[in-house]
């Protein structure tokens, strides 16, 4: 027995060593073997992102386009503070409300807090657009972390966070920038071939919101939504159970607001198509040759990336082709219609890079050179535009903000820009009643060919149209503002109204047209003197 006894010992001694063989396979493996999510300097790359494009916010401290204030900034303070100017755009009924409503939104949230100075006025909009560019910015990159390798999304996410055009535009109030955002978004949940995602209805009303902002960024989704149908199997319940139903609230719901504002029924996407594109009236700002963007456009918005993007095309495979078709698309498209702008494809250049990223990731000696060389390239543009460039129309709007403090019923103010209309945002940067007049330049929509706006008449002839306009010293204004090329035009006028130079700010190192390269203002005799209380 004791023998027995023993050998049950010994027994049970072997089985609680025996261990388990570990399966190789990964189905049965407890190790995360999924990519490790990308870190930048030890930090997550949402994180880093978010302070990268508040960063970014910081620094661009220019001006890019007349729209970036007159179709959102201006519109939204009117809507809350009640004084201010609208565009021929607004009195037509070519833009819609919702875009400025949700500037109006934190401009109303701010006046009841009692927190709304023009500081905060001016840059909240911009931190919120650059807080939706850097959640746009991560998306993209998990997209492409689940549709391509994780070395292809890593490069991917560089590209886009150093392109110069991204920085230079993300945090600008444009409706360009918001289309941008949506698009990107929209794309992140559109069943892209091997991707995983299929949620259609999520990408649905992510573009009918941003057609609904900007009515052309239909141009960039009608090749994505036509693939869409053909390599959908249940083509019926995709029209009835998705496209109407969310296209039809989008509609409903912008033209309910739009109505409210306007004072009446009005159906904004279809004056905004009607004017611009069936009546070609923006080619009243400017044409250029149909082959603009394809020789000077795209190639300046995609910019030192352009080696890298040719090399991800020649990469691209079977899968990427309604990408590219996409980008090629949208450029011939606006390429047909006269009046051009590089802000008008920005809505691509995320997909543009994710053909840089395919090619950072294929390089493999020259990956780190041709990457520090994106860097530097891109940096040099990325500061100058932001920092310098096109600043002095906003600093000249910070000098005559300070007005505002001193100027009473008894020494009354009043400013005569004379400069190229909506050159400078007005009452959204100065935030105060004061009296303002600015050259118009509204298009002619009763088809009269000898139609010539007021700009263009105060430029042809500047001392008779300053002397017809103010006949007498009681209608003078007590500050003008003007670009130096004008200066020796209406000497004559200024030093007959006793008119003295109180401030000279630089704008641009590129005057052209009726653009100087400095900015100065002159203030009429006993008037309130800027420098008087710098």
């Amino acid at each position: 027995m004791e023998k027995i006894r023993e050998r049950f010992k010994q027994n049970k001694s072997s089985c609680e060593s025996v261990r388990l063989r570990k399966r190789s396979s990964i189905l049965y493996s407890t190790d995360d073997r999924r990519p490790q999510t990308l870190e930048f300097f030890g930090i997550s790359v949402s994180v880093f992102t978010i302070i990268f494009r508040l960063l970014n916010c910081l620094l661009v401290q220019t001006s890019f386009v007349p729209d970036e204030y007159w179709q959102s900034l201006e519109i939204s303070h009117r809507m809350v503070f009640s004084y201010g100017y609208e565009t021929w755009e607004w009195k037509e009924g070519i833009r819609g409300y919702s875009y400025p409503l949700l500037f109006a939104l934190m401009y109303k949230l701010l006046d009841l807090l009692n927190y709304d100075t023009v500081y905060l006025l001016v840059f909240l909009p911009r931190v919120f657009q650059a807080l939706l560019a850097a959640y746009a910015d991560v998306k993209l990159y998990h997209l492409i972390l689940q549709w391509e390798t994780p070395d292809v999304a890593k490069w991917t996410c560089f590209c886009q966070l150093c392109s110069w055009f991204t920085w230079y535009c993300c945090s600008r109030t444009l409706t360009n920038t918001m289309e941008t955002v949506l698009t990107t978004l929209a794309l992140c949940f559109y069943p892209l071939p091997g991707s995983k995602m299929h949620k259609s209805w999520k990408y649905l009303c992510l573009v009918s919101l941003a057609v609904v902002i900007r009515p052309t960024a239909l141009i960039v989704w009608l090749p994505l939504l036509f693939y869409h149908f053909c390599g959908e199997q249940n083509k019926l319940k995709l029209i009835t159970q998705r496209c109407i139903p969310i296209v039809a609230l989008a509609l409903a719901v912008s033209t309910l607001i739009d109505s409210v504002f306007y004072g009446k029924w009005i159906f904004v996407q279809w004056n905004f198509l009607k004017f611009n594109v069936l009546h070609n009236v923006a080619e009243f700002y400017g044409a250029h040759p149909w082959h603009w963007y394809f020789t000077q456009g795209l190639l300046v918005v995609i910019g030192p990336h352009l080696p890298f993007f040719m090399h991800g095309c020649s990469l691209a495979t079977k899968k990427h082709r309604i990408l590219l078709i996409t980008i090629l698309w949208t450029t011939a498209i606006y390429s047909l219609l006269a009046h051009k702008e590089f802000r008008f494809i920005y809505p691509v250049l995320p997909f543009c890079m994710i053909f840089c990223g395919i090619s950072l990731a294929k390089l493999q000696a020259w990956r780190k050179t041709a990457a520090g060389a994106l860097l530097v390239l891109n940096l040099f543009p990325a500061l100058y535009t932001g920092l310098i460039h096109q600043r002095g129309t906003l600093d000249v709007m910070h000098d005559l903000q300070r007005l505002c403090d001193i100027s009473d019923s008894q020494n009354s103010t009043e400013l005569l820009f004379l400069m190229p209309c909506h050159s400078t945002p007005l009452y959204s940067h100065l935030h105060c009643p004061l009296k303002l007049r600015f050259l118009e330049c509204p298009p002619d929509l009763t088809g009269n060919e000898e139609y010539v706006d007021e700009a263009a008449v105060f430029f042809s002839n500047p001392l008779h149209w300053l002397k017809t306009s103010f006949p007498s010293q009681s209608t003078l204004p007590s500050h003008i503002v003007l670009f130096d090329f004008l200066e020796k035009e209406i000497a004559a006028f200024l030093e007959e109204n006793r008119f003295t130079k109180q401030a000279e700010l630089f704008h641009t190192h590129f005057p052209e047209g009726r653009v100087g390269k400095n900015i100065l203002i002159y203030t009429r005799g006993s008037g309130l003197k800027i420098d008087s209380f710098l």
